[in-house]
């Protein structure tokens, strides 16, 4: 089959007036229960609590595919948010993840021989999946990007992006570190090939003022990480702030900051429960929050909105941002409250 994912006009076609029609009905429904009072059937709940209706359209399937390293809690919070759509929306989630490129773009084929719907899937190392991707449109199964890959979605061929330009974010978070009075920072990126995460570092050396050293971890064995950063801290007293590119690598850098003796201050990308409780506490300064619960929801309800509506998120040509948004002692009491339900 060799049709565009922009194009299914064969397929939708035949089913475009069903759709509309199960809209009306479900739009008729819903002002009937609005007019009914409190003896109407209340609506749904969702995972995180919040009162939500659910599609009557035809159940899709949607493959959410990642790079996730076992352990990483912040895409527990990325599949809750895709999870929440996928209820939404009557789709079937099938979510799958490996940090080896070569293997997620197996996972991707697995998907295209499953004939799912719809994928959505991140780009840390774009160049490993572009010809997986390509056989997906080929079979005209559309394709989102999330997380990851902000700089290469559109050459892919993908149909839309979710995230945070991580290169924006870097150039951010290093002229936050200039307003703090940082002179000597380290960047510690904890999986190496993952583009966005040199793009962040990258976008520090590109704002901040002073000297940044990029440190390079093991992400998958959090001991050699702590012994790692401890290492760098007792070389270098110079460093006054450990810059690190995940919530769990910052919880952990505080640790080696305790270990070394060092005076450092700890900021970080991304944002979890636990993270927000240190940022009151003072021993993390700040996070850049990417929002990863919106990418997952968005990249699940994208689909469903190209299926049945024929919809494009950023018109198909721009990238929705989710980030990057800025957590500190001014706001974390709030953000606090969402992190604890798994939505921050």
């Amino acid at each position: 089959m060799d049709r565009s994912p922009r194009d299914r006009s064969s397929r939708s076609r035949s089913r475009s007036i069903t759709s509309a029609l199960a809209v009306a009905a479900a739009a008729a429904l819903v002002l009937a229960g609005c007019s009914s009072g409190s003896g109407g059937k209340k609506a749904e709940e969702s995972a995180d609590g919040a009162a939500a209706g659910k599609a009557s359209t035809p159940r899709m399937t949607v493959a959410l595919i990642t790079h996730q390293s076992p352990g990483d809690t912040f895409w527990d919070i990325v599949r809750k948010g895709a999870q929440s759509a996928a209820d939404k929306d009557n789709v079937e989630l099938v979510y799958s993840a490996d940090p080896n490129a070569g293997n997620q773009a197996g996972l991707v084929q697995n998907a295209i021989d499953q004939k799912v719907d719809g994928i959505a899937v991140t780009l840390a190392k774009p160049d490993a999946l572009k010809d997986v991707i390509r056989k997906a449109n080929a079979a005209g199964i559309p394709v989102v990007g999330l997380n990851s890959g902000v700089s290469e979605w559109k050459k892919l061929g993908l149909m839309e992006f979710f995230g945070q330009d991580e290169t924006v974010a870097g150039e951010a978070l290093g002229k936050r570190l200039n307003e703090s009075g940082a002179k000597n920072a380290v960047c510690v990126i904890q999986e190496q090939g993952n583009i966005g995460l040199t793009q962040r570092c990258d976008g520090v050396k590109k704002t901040f003022s002073g000297s940044v050293e990029t440190l390079y971890v093991n992400g998958t064995d959090m001991p050699s990480v702590q012994s790692t950063i401890t290492a760098k801290l007792k070389q270098d007293k110079a460093i006054d702030h450990v810059v690190t590119l995940g919530a769990p690598f910052a919880l952990t850098a505080v640790k080696s900051v305790s270990e070394a003796g060092s005076d450092a201050k700890v900021a970080t990308f991304d944002l979890n429960k636990q993270l927000t409780g240190a940022i009151s506490e003072g021993t993390i300064e700040f996070a850049v929050d990417q929002q990863p619960y919106l990418q997952g929801y968005l990249a699940v309800d994208s689909l469903w909105l190209y299926e049945n509506n024929g919809n494009y998120s950023g018109g198909g040509e721009q990238p929705v941002l989710t980030g990057p948004a800025f957590v500190d002692k001014s706001n974390v009491e709030r953000i606090a409250a969402f992190a604890a339900k798994g939505t921050r």
